[in-house]
């Protein structure tokens, strides 16, 4: 599955940015997917998964209660809506297909990334 992240961007602390995530593949629905990202010089982290059918989500402590994941089977997209934010949360993010326990399977697959910069 090709994956096609959008909606990064700068923004000022306490903003919110929409994240975007397009698959090509019509068997979307069956996969976990989920958001990471890494910031300079820091290692990737994860951020939020969802399950393909029943929806069911979870995401990092670090940004728990300000970003939540969500998806729409019928647009092969999933979402990363993110308030709140902070300078600490600059960082390319990443989307990934089969997400497992907040880790990608070696078959994953990953967008291209979309830049996010917080400003203070």
């Amino acid at each position: 599955v090709q994956l096609q992240a959008s909606g990064g961007g700068l923004v000022q602390a306490g903003g919110s940015l929409r994240l975007s995530c397009a698959a090509s593949r019509r068997a979307f629905s069956n996969y976990y997917m989920g958001w990471f990202r890494q910031a300079p010089g820091k290692e990737r982290e994860f951020v939020a998964a969802i399950s393909g059918r029943t929806k069911d989500s979870y995401t990092a402590d670090s940004v728990k209660g300000r970003f939540s994941i969500s998806r729409e089977n019928d647009k092969d997209t999933i979402y990363l809506q993110m308030n709140s934010l902070k300078p600490e949360d600059t960082a390319v993010y990443y989307c990934a297909s089969k997400v497992v326990g907040g880790r990608p399977l070696p078959s994953a697959s990953w967008g291209q990334g979309t830049l996010v910069t917080v400003s203070s």
